[in-house]
């Protein structure tokens, strides 16, 4: 009886050092995305509230640098390199950092080092990629809850949005909507290019399907890089046309394949082209 006792105790305890009591985050996570034109934006930030306190000029003092957030810095990631209010930003991940210089006006900054907690302990400006002073309006309600927000979203621009208590201020910055739009129509009304032709070929020589149109695409491969000739392309067309029953075809590229690897002193396309020569009797 003792042993069930001591066995239940030491279950109950077990119980109550695992239990958590789960309660909800003063500054809750969010996570905005949004697409502005082809590129891919994401914000990540928590959304602290004003909970009666004074925000601006006191919880955050003039002339320091706020965390544009609470907790973990707030960071913003961008899949193409933008223009951030006139300044060139590359792809990749930031941290938001914004000085309150006054009630009127602010610099919002993004800072290279992403991974901080709060603001970083040695403040480094060589880490300031891109600073945009803004003006700050006075908005005539309260925002209770941060919300940081992109909006004005047009093809190839938009705004990034910070609004918390009575202060709305928002840095414009743009992306490479044309550019990459123009490079797409270019590609496509050219029609595919030698990869393509290459890439498809050699699926089709794979997986056994009409080797007919895969003689077709590889040799449309070599003759668009004849004027820099790719010894892997023609290999692969020796290994097709032989596959396609045209051996001769297949001797002669493999031929020249083996010597534009040998003039690169590339040896594993060197064996593979002999290998394959012995294989025809060509060697």
């Amino acid at each position: 009886m003792r042993k069930l006792v001591l066995l239940f105790m030491a279950f109950a305890t077990i119980s109550i050092v695992n239990a958590q009591v789960k309660t909800p985050a003063p500054s809750p996570s969010a996570t905005l995305k949004q697409t502005v034109g082809l590129t891919d934006i994401t914000i990540a930030y928590s959304r602290p509230g004003v909970k009666g306190r004074k925000i601006f000029g006191g919880l955050e003092p003039w002339g320091t640098v706020w965390r544009t957030g609470a907790n973990k810095n707030t960071t913003i990631t961008f899949s193409d390199d933008i223009m951030f209010d006139g300044q060139e930003v590359k792809a990749g991940t930031y941290a938001i950092y914004t000085r309150l210089n006054s009630a009127e006006a602010w610099d919002v900054m993004l800072y290279a080092d992403s991974d901080n907690w709060g603001t970083p302990q040695d403040w480094d400006d060589s880490k300031v990629v891109a600073t945009s002073k803004v003006k700050v309006y006075e908005v005539p309600f309260n925002v209770e809850t941060l919300a940081i927000d992109i909006n004005q979203i047009k093809n190839s621009s938009a705004v990034l949005e910070i609004i918390w208590e009575k202060s709305y201020a928002a840095v414009p910055f743009t992306v490479p909507t044309d550019a990459k739009v123009s490079k797409s129509i270019k590609s496509v009304m050219n029609g595919p290019s030698p990869q393509d032709y290459f890439n498809s070929a050699v699926y089709y020589y794979e997986e056994g399907k009409d080797i007919s149109e895969a003689v077709k695409w590889i040799d449309k491969a070599v003759e668009m890089t004849s004027k820099k000739p790719r010894f892997w392309f023609i290999h692969q067309q020796a290994l097709i046309h032989a596959k396609a029953g045209n051996k001769k075809a297949a001797i002669e590229a493999a031929k020249t394949s083996l010597e534009l690897a040998k003039k690169r002193n590339y040896q594993p396309f060197i064996d593979k082209n002999e290998k394959v020569l012995k294989e025809w009797g060509a060697m």
